[in-house]
Parts: structure tokens; C-alpha cells; sequence
């Protein structure tokens, strides 16, 4: 019960709400009847649970209990309720098969506000890539962003969560921290991670976010508006290409060649410049330490900002990993975002940045506006998983396989696909692939789809008008690598019959 009120009463009928307005035209019996009546016909009351008392009900709603008992005896009447002798009432079985299946519960509006009119903004509208919920019942899952359940070591991880969740921190994930993150998890990300990209910080220049998604979004706040002049790479993350035009009406589209990020014209005008320099997104295509220099020397010169997303920078498996921009910067002017998406699971959630004091500060203050902090006990766990050493194992098991699975696409694209991708020098978990030039990749998706495979058509990179239609990306950090060779095989006869 809320509380009697003169005009308004309500009551919790199991996850229903039952109101009744005194000052309705109807009965207060009718409008009792009537409330009942609609969460049978809704689906809100089953058979097996029993309806409140009259005496119950009656107390709830602040009504006397004749109106309540009147108000049942119709409904027994009607065939809509049934009495069991010493149990109550319960919903009677001839009117449940009355009840529509997969009704919505949730009661339209009688409103007839046109909501189109007070948005300041439709996010929705803007074009994102789409991906099936249920890829891992497709025999080809070439997706990208997911992992292998069978090289999670789920038993290392419940450890982890069961310690985290244990009385001995009990206090560490129960507790709101307001805007202050776990200090092992802060602690475990400045000593075991940024070194190995060549990163020294202050835990006061880390912020932990809800994923890299999340700390884009937090820069994006925090440094651009609707003037501000902004650059990225083309193709690129078609979210932060979504996230800047909705703040900037000044975003400029910079090529991308063979070693990345070009730095002409494009830049000219730029105050802020987001880059994937470590393994470009999508054409995994690796910037070089002299144009890292080269762009770094620009920034001091153009006095731009740099934010740098370094989304897999776990997964070089093929060489010696190129340093961070972040560490090759002298001035300040790079901003870092790292993720545990690619290692440890997409839905961890977990992520973080890496800039100055001040910029973290304010960052960390936008972020207890929007979400307070990230979720206590998945920080502490996911802090004992890279304490213990189960994630650097996990990362030597991954690169293992990931190795394997490189190659094997590498050479069943030279042998079914010749000359249409180019092998990623870093490694990664993903192929840029170029087909014919008559070739739709939307199209192709669909019927590669039809053959229970998954690939992910390119064009939603490409920021610009009238974009190429003959890319897509195929991922394998999550396919079994038996089944790279007759996938590909599959995917390169689909591809001859659609040009």
C-alpha cells in the first residue's frame, strides 16, 4: 500500500498496480472489478498464485470490505475467479484460455503527445552495424567482438568472483563509491597493462569506465560541441563517427592508406583527432613509429588533441608490439582508451582512460552524472583475475590460438580469394576483405546468412557519400578454426554467384 489518499488509492497486486480514484464516476466495487479483470486478461495473474483477500485487498485500497467482497463475487459470478475451500481465490482456468500468449503487459497510453516533437536529439536514427543475437547458433560465425567460450577459463574467473563477492570485501562491492573506482582494479591497470604498451601513469591520470564505448563518449562530451572541428579516420568506428555528429557540426573525414591515419589536408583545421593507430579499425593496417612521430609533431605544431583508441591492444601476436602514441607523447596532448573487451569478454563492461590530472578529473565527475561508477563487484573481480595472473595466462592461450586461426584465413583467402585482403601485420581477430567491385556486401550478407554464416558488410565504415559496397570484415576470434577453411571456401563460391 502507497497510503489512503481522500481522492487516490492504490495497492501492489503481486507486480500489478490496482488503483482506484475516488472521485471516478464509477463504483468503487466497478473500478476493483475492473482493475482485476485487466491483469487477468493481461496475463499479470496466473492460476497458481492466490489473488489477495477480501479482507487483505479491502485493507490495502482503505475501502470497506463488503465493496471487496461484492466486487469477487461478480468476478466468481463471471467465471473469472474460482474459490478453493481453505486456500482463497486464484484465477480461474476457463478464463485464462481466454488470454492472448506474448500479450504485452504494458498498458497503452491514453496520451496523444507526439514525442517526435520534444526530442533535441534521435540517436536512433543514425545507422549502426547490426549484429544477430544468437550468432553462436550459426555453423560460420565469422563476428567479430565475440570470444570463444571454450578458451575462457570459467573456472579461474568464478574463483575470482566468488573471492570478490566473499565477506572479506564485502564492504569494497556492496558500498556506492560515488565517483571513486576500486583501487586494486586502478592499481592492476598502472602496473600490469599500460607498461606493456609503454605507458606510465598516476592513478589519478586512470578512470575506469563501462568500456572504451563509454570513456569515447565521456571525451566526447567533455571536448567537443557544436563548433568544435574534429577529424577521424575514414573508414572508421562508425560509433564515434555517430558519437561526434551529434555533438560537432565540423567532422572531417581523413583518408586512410597503408600506414594509417593520413596527416594532409585533413588535419589542417582539426582541435581534436581520434585515431586507432595500434591496429586500425576496420582495415587493421598498422601506423608506423615515423608517422606516430610525424603525427605527434603535428599536434604540437597545430595544437590539436589526440584521442587515441587502442581497442586490441592485446592481441599482437606477430611481432613486436609498436608503442602506444600515449607513450611517445611529451606534451600531454594524447588522450588513451583501452578496453578488456577483446581479452576477457564484451559483456564485462569494463574499460578505461588514461590523460591528464584535470582532463580525468572533470571525466570522472561527467561519469558520476551519468552512471556514478562502473559496477563494484565486477571491478574487483575483474582486479583479482589480473592480480592472480589468470589474465596473463588467458592472453598467451589466446594469442595461441588466435595465431593459428591468423593463419589458416590468411591462407584460405590467398587460395579462394586471391589478392582480395591483405594479412594484418599486427594479427588482431579480424580481415579487411575487398571483393569484385560489383559486389554488394549487404546482399552478400544475407545470403551468407541463409547458408548459417555470419560476416559483416563494410559500407556502414565509410563515413562519406556514396561509399564503396564491395568491403567486409571477417573476424575468427570466435569460430572454431576447423571450420575457417570450408567457411571461406563457402563464403568465395556465395561471393562468385552474386557478381
Amino acid at each position: 500500500m502507497i497510503g489512503p489518499d481522500r481522492f487516490f488509492t492504490e495497492t501492489i497486486l503481486r507486480d500489478w498496480l490496482v488503483h482506484i480514484r475516488r472521485t471516478e464516476y464509477s463504483s468503487l466495487q466497478t473500478q476493483i472489478r475492473e482493475a482485476l479483470v485487466s491483469a487477468i486478461l493481461d496475463g499479470q495473474l496466473n492460476r497458481e498464485e492466490p489473488i489477495p483477500s477480501t479482507r487483505k485487498m479491502a485493507k490495502s485500497l482503505s475501502v470497506s470490505r463488503n465493496t471487496v467482497v461484492l466486487a469477487y463475487q461478480g468476478l466468481l459470478d463471471d467465471g473469472y475467479l474460482m474459490a478453493r475451500e481453505r486456500s482463497g481465490y486464484y484465477v480461474a482456468e476457463k478464463a485464462l484460455e481466454t488470454v492472448p500468449r506474448n500479450t504485452s503487459k504494458a498498458k497503452p497510453s491514453k496520451g496523444s503527445i507526439d514525442w517526435s516533437t520534444r526530442l533535441k536529439t534521435e540517436p536512433s536514427s543514425q545507422e549502426i552495424l547490426s549484429k544477430p543475437l544468437d550468432w553462436q547458433t550459426y555453423s560460420y560465425p565469422f563476428i567479430y567482438g565475440q570470444v570463444d567460450h571454450n578458451l575462457f577459463p570459467l573456472a579461474e574467473w568464478r574463483d575470482c568472483a566468488r573471492q570478490a563477492l566473499g565477506k572479506k570485501w564485502l564492504g569494497s562491492w556492496t558500498n556506492d563509491t560515488w565517483a571513486f573506482d576500486d583501487p586494486l582494479l586502478v592499481e592492476q591497470i598502472r602496473r600490469r597493462i599500460l607498461p606493456r604498451r609503454g605507458i606510465m601513469a598516476s592513478d589519478d591520470e586512470i578512470l575506469v569506465t563501462l568500456g572504451a564505448q563509454n570513456a569515447l563518449y565521456l571525451l566526447v562530451s567533455l571536448l567537443v560541441d557544436s563548433n568544435t572541428r574534429v577529424a577521424m579516420e575514414d573508414p572508421g568506428f562508425p560509433d564515434m563517427r555517430n558519437m561526434l555528429r551529434l555533438a560537432s557540426r565540423h567532422v572531417e573525414l581523413v583518408p586512410v592508406d597503408e600506414k594509417g591515419l593520413t596527416l594532409g589536408e585533413g588535419l589542417e583545421r582539426a582541435q581534436i583527432v581520434f585515431t586507432t593507430p595500434s591496429h586500425q579499425y576496420p582495415t587493421t593496417v598498422t601506423m608506423p613509429l615515423d608517422r606516430r612521430l610525424e603525427l605527434l609533431k603535428l599536434a604540437s605544431k597545430r595544437d590539436f588533441i589526440i584521442v587515441e583508441d587502442d581497442y586490441e591492444f592485446e592481441t599482437n601476436y606477430v611481432n613486436e608490439p609498436c608503442p602506444a602514441l600515449k607513450s611517445l607523447d611529451d606534451e600531454g596532448r594524447v588522450v588513451y582508451v583501452g578496453s578488456l573487451s577483446k581479452t576477457l569478454f564484451p559483456g564485462l563492461r569494463l574499460g578505461f582512460m588514461v590523460g591528464p590530472k584535470k582532463l580525468i578529473a572533470e571525466a570522472r565527475a561527467m561519469r558520476r552524472l551519468m552512471v556514478r561508477h562502473a559496477p563494484n563487484n565486477n571491478q574487483r573481480t575483474a582486479a583479482l583475475f589480473l592480480s592472480l595472473g589468470h589474465h596473463d595466462t588467458l592472453i598467451r592461450r589466446l594469442h595461441r590460438a588466435y595465431r593459428t586461426r591468423w593463419e589458416i584465413m590468411g591462407d584460405a583467402l590467398n587460395r579462394y580469394m586471391p589478392k582480395a585482403s591483405r594479412i594484418p601485420s599486427f594479427g588482431g581477430t579480424a580481415f579487411w576483405v575487398k571483393g569484385p567491385a560489383k559486389l554488394d556486401s549487404e546482399e552478400l550478407a544475407r545470403a551468407c546468412a541463409a547458408k548459417s554464416m555470419i560476416i559483416e558488410p563494410g559500407r556502414i565504415n565509410f563515413g562519406h557519400e556514396n561509399p564503396p559496397r564491395n568491403h567486409f570484415r571477417l573476424a575468427f576470434s570466435s569460430i572454431d578454426e576447423k571450420k575457417i577453411d570450408p567457411g571461406i571456401k563457402m563464403l568465395a563460391e556465395t561471393v562468385a554467384a552474386q557478381v
